[in-house]
């Protein structure tokens, strides 16, 4: 991916995948590669900000348990995500994003000075803070409340407003390297890791239109440039310093929101797929076609299907199971066995599919299944693809990439444009991916 940057000239990479696949441990190592070390393994220089579930992390509760009056959300104040609050004043910035997405209100509750004061002791637990920072340590959020928007009560927020409450503040934090502020001076790469998790699609698109609308500021950014000619005006001594961007989730409609909103940038797109028997991994441009997730997997279903060379494991039920609910949602029908069987076999297939469905098939011992109920497997995806025609990619023939550590192919290697692709008649039967999430 850097040498998408670097080489290909991509303003933004785009990259789908499901959970599990590896998108944190991508994340990290993109940011590692960015990393110089001194020979105490102290990091001297970075170029990546980065947010994915370690940000996160970074924010966890106090529940008041004991006295159930002051829940709070407290901060890892060692991190240098949260450098900025030292000499910015994101509170502003924050409230704007967070009061789009939630009517909560929040307060930023940093040291006090007696508190500065014990850390100054050797014997203090949060001593190691004062090493660090000094007195500095005084500007540096210890925890947020949280308040009702009609309350003086302190709140827990649910599970989506926190991570919204992270995302704002990650936002709020990307808008001050857009404005190159010092204390992010060194950003040159931001690389953001499925930002949508436990939102609903209209908060999420929400999300993504927010997101677009700050990364085509991250392409055309600028910085002061060294003064040459003094006829020049203030605004003529700058030069393009665009921030390079990757986007990786396992939401396909946030996926193709952020894709569609980027279109008319010098953007890449890929799909990371690894099948849960294997080890192996394939990569996937999908510049030039849409992209349908399900697509991937219904392909990967006819080969675990197959009589002579697939195998099937009891997990691959719940797989074809979440397909056929999707799509009897998107079609509006009343059960997922609308979908499948003539009168005659309907009923048959409903209980195999219930059956292993239901079923403990482990993802880590998979279950190997064959005899007749991988006959009567094979009988339910052909009766499915027959009724709604998928025009499906041999997704697993492409060429595959190692799995530990995660390595991606180099631009020369990637897989060309246009493997996933679909009929004009499937298009109806295709669609709902964008529509109903990943």
């Amino acid at each position: 991916m850097r040498d998408d940057f670097r080489s290909g000239d991509r303003d933004f990479v785009m990259l789908f995948a499901h959970n599990g696949t590896g998108k944190t441990r991508l994340s990290t190592e993109f940011k590692n590669k960015g990393k110089i070390l001194d020979s105490e393994r102290r990091v001297i220089e970075r170029d990546t900000l980065y947010f994915n579930a370690f940000t996160e992390d970074l924010f966890y509760w106090d529940n008041d348990l004991e006295n159930d009056l002051e829940p709070r959300l407290l901060v890892n104040s060692n991190s240098s995500f949260i450098d900025g609050f030292n000499d910015l004043d994101l509170e502003e910035s924050i409230e704007e994003y967070f009061q789009k997405y939630s009517s909560a209100r929040f307060e930023v509750i940093r040291y006090t000075a007696e508190e500065v004061a014990e850390m100054t002791k050797p014997s203090s637990p949060l001593h190691y803070l004062y090493r660090r920072f000094g007195a500095e340590v005084e500007s540096r959020p210890k925890y947020i409340q949280f308040k009702a928007k009609d309350g003086d009560r302190c709140i827990k927020i649910s599970r989506g407003e926190e991570r919204i409450f992270v995302w704002s503040v990650f936002l709020a934090i990307f808008k001050q390297v857009l404005s190159n502020e010092r204390s992010f001076i060194w950003v040159k790469y931001v690389y953001i890791d499925d930002p949508v998790s436990s939102l609903d699609d209209n908060n999420i698109i929400s999300v993504a239109c927010d997101l677009a609308h700050l990364l085509r500021k991250a392409k055309d950014r600028t910085k002061s440039a060294p003064i040459s000619d003094s006829s020049l005006t203030q605004e003529e001594h700058r030069e393009k310093s665009p921030i390079r961007v990757i986007v990786s989730s396992h939401h396909a409609l946030f996926f193709n929101v952020i894709v569609n909103e980027l279109k008319s940038s010098k953007c890449i797109s890929y799909f990371l797929h690894r099948l849960v028997s294997s080890s192996e991994y394939t990569l996937r441009a999908t510049d030039d076609t849409p992209f349908f997730h399900h697509v991937a997997l219904l392909s990967e279903l006819i080969n675990a299907a197959a009589a002579d060379s697939g195998v099937l494991y009891g997990y691959h039920f719940n797989m074809l199971r979440s397909i056929l609910e999707k799509t009897a949602i998107f079609f509006g029908k009343k059960d997922f066995t609308d979908c499948i069987g003539s009168s005659v076999d309907k009923d048959l297939f409903a209980r195999a599919l219930n059956l292993h469905s239901h079923g403990r098939h482990s993802l880590f011992e998979p279950m190997v299944i064959e005899g007749n109920d991988k006959e009567l497997f094979q009988r339910i995806i052909e009766d499915f693809t027959t009724k709604f025609q998928f025009n499906l990619p041999n997704v697993l023939a492409t060429a595959q990439v190692s799995a530990a550590p995660l390595q991606v192919a180099s631009p020369s290697h990637h897989l060309q444009p246009g493997g996933l692709q679909i009929s004009q008649e499937s298009a109806d039967a295709a669609a709902f991916s964008i529509t109903g999430g990943g």
